[in-house]
């Protein structure tokens, strides 16, 4: 399996399970397993909760903003990132964070906007920046771990005042990073964990650690923490990219967005071809804040092979 594979697999990957957790959102444990209990059958992207068949969320349009401007500006352009999250936020999506609301509405500049919400709700680690973090994990996995993990940690500050969700960010650009090499990046855990801000490794490592169970946390999975370590058991639980993201939505609570992290690590890890086509063939986002614009699998698969193949770009 070469690089544009792997990175096909965590971008429409992020995105199937996207799709498929929404209908759960908020729900109990092991829901999405009680409706379809019976793995391969199909059926699966049936949509409901207020989302159609197929169908990506917040997640994933957010996720497909930051993709396009990096590839428009030739780099890492964080203005114009937070005016294509101004006009999305503007647009009506069906979803959107109450925090993340929050920052894009304030009228702030975009170097303040997310500041000024953490001091004024000191809460402020969510799971808003993981969630959209697959595509830019991908066009900046060539330029190493300090890099990838850096611009992880800007892109997240954007909306996300906490250094908790820079950090969690930072440490999913790395795993993804590791496996479009086509490594473990479980087996890389603990040399990512090095890169971590010093203040906030202990908790990453709790979360990470082999014998960590979503049952453990300490916060829903909406929260940074618990969410990327939910992504991480799912992956090493399970054995394919289909059980991994079932795994991920039974868990319960936030699941479109922990089915998201988790389809991003588990397609970069087994391939395109791993997703089940049942599964793809539905799959469609919609693009609040640009022209009314619907993106399908080939707009995502064009999408990723312009970011994996990307010329030089703008120094981070």
């Amino acid at each position: 399996m070469n690089r544009v594979q792997r990175a096909v697999g965590a971008v429409v990957g992020s995105a199937v399970g996207d799709a498929l957790g929404a209908p759960f959102e908020f729900g109990p444990a092991g829901a999405f397993s009680a409706r379809h209990p019976v793995p391969g059958v199909g059926g699966e992207m049936s949509g409901g909760g207020g989302w159609d068949a197929g169908e990506a969320t917040d997640d994933t349009q957010m996720a497909v903003h930051v993709a396009e401007s990096l590839l428009e500006r030739g780099g890492l352009d964080l203005p114009d990132i937070f005016a294509r999250f101004q006009r999305w936020a503007a647009d009506q999506p069906k979803d959107i964070g109450l925090q993340t609301r929050d920052v894009l509405t304030r009228g702030l500049p975009w170097d303040q906007a997310a500041a000024a919400h953490y001091r004024s709700s000191n809460r402020a680690a969510g799971n808003g920046a993981l969630m959209r973090a697959t595509p830019s994990a991908v066009y900046f996995a060539r330029d190493g771990r300090q890099a990838t993990m850096t611009a992880a940690r800007r892109l997240a500050a954007l909306t996300h005042g906490d250094p908790a969700a820079w950090e969690g960010s930072a440490i999913f650009h790395d795993l993804i990073r590791v496996a479009l090499d086509g490594e473990s990046p479980l087996d890389e855990l603990s040399q990512t964990l090095t890169a971590v801000h010093p203040g906030h490794r202990d908790r990453y490592a709790t979360v990470l650690a082999p014998g960590w169970h979503p049952d453990q946390a300490t916060e829903v999975n909406g929260a940074v923490w618990p969410c990327l370590g939910s992504a991480v058991w799912a992956l090493r639980t399970t054995r394919s990219y289909e059980d991994a993201i079932r795994a991920a939505i039974d868990l319960g609570g936030d699941t479109d967005t922990v089915a998201a992290v988790t389809g991003g690590l588990a397609g970069a890890v087994y391939g395109p071809a791993a997703i089940p086509t049942a599964w793809t063939e539905p799959l469609h986002v919609p693009l609040p804040g640009s022209g009314g614009r619907t993106l399908r699998l080939q707009h995502l698969l064009d999408l990723t092979r312009h970011l994996v193949e990307r010329p030089e770009h703008r120094p981070i």
